[in-house]
């Protein structure tokens, strides 16, 4: 029995689909889902998801959020979320770089703010990881 996972952010469900096997990057490491896994709602780090179907392995990027475990069900909801083919390797090192400028000056800045800019810069790294494994 397989597993319906779906991904989904402020701006988009950016995966929706079957998977036998699912590997959510959570704040404490990585965990696993197989079909019939317990009940479970677990905060999503940044890093990257693996979700398999058919022996084929997709890889996703999510940038911090909420996981629910409901049955045969996987919802993740994601502050950000991004396709591995869909990954563009000098828009994420601009972003990255124009955050780490701005955190040299995070004095002045609200925690919100700062807050803000380093999970950009986790996303990015996590993006730039999986793109460069490929």
């Amino acid at each position: 029995m397989p597993l319906t996972l779906e991904i989904v952010t402020p701006e988009a469900r950016v995966y929706s689909d079957t998977v036998d096997t699912v590997v959510i990057p959570t704040v404490e490491g990585e965990i696993g889902i197989l079909p019939g896994h317990i009940p479970l709602v677990t905060q999503v780090g940044a890093g990257e998801l693996r979700a398999s179907k058919g022996g084929v392995t997709t890889l996703l990027v999510v940038g911090g959020g909420f996981a629910q475990v409901t049955g045969e069900k996987v919802s993740i909801l994601a502050d950000s979320a991004i396709n591995e083919e869909k990954i563009d390797a000098h828009a994420v090192e601009d972003a990255m770089k124009r955050a780490e400028d701005a955190l040299k000056a995070k004095d002045s800045m609200l925690a919100a703010e700062v807050e803000r800019l380093e999970g950009i810069v986790r996303f990015s790294v996590a993006q730039l990881l999986v793109k460069k494994r490929r």
